[in-house]
């Protein structure tokens, strides 16, 4: 659970690195940087239904605050 969580991360950092590329790169002028920013967004709400499933599941466990 620990590497799917880790990839995820990755995905979401390389997919808001290449939105600021696409955004210096085409000055606007095309939607790349829109896609990336809406990559980014899935990626973000795949990552958080993950753990919500993985919570429910038993694959990972409740710490708290100590």
């Amino acid at each position: 659970m620990k590497i799917l969580v880790a990839i995820a991360f990755l995905l979401i950092f390389l997919s808001l690195g290449s939105a600021l590329v696409y955004l210096m790169k085409d000055k606007g002028k095309s939607n790349r940087t829109v896609k990336a920013l809406a990559f980014r967004v899935g990626f973000s709400v795949s990552l958080f239904v993950l753990i919500l499933i993985a919570n429910h599941y038993g694959l990972i466990q409740p710490t708290g605050i100590r």
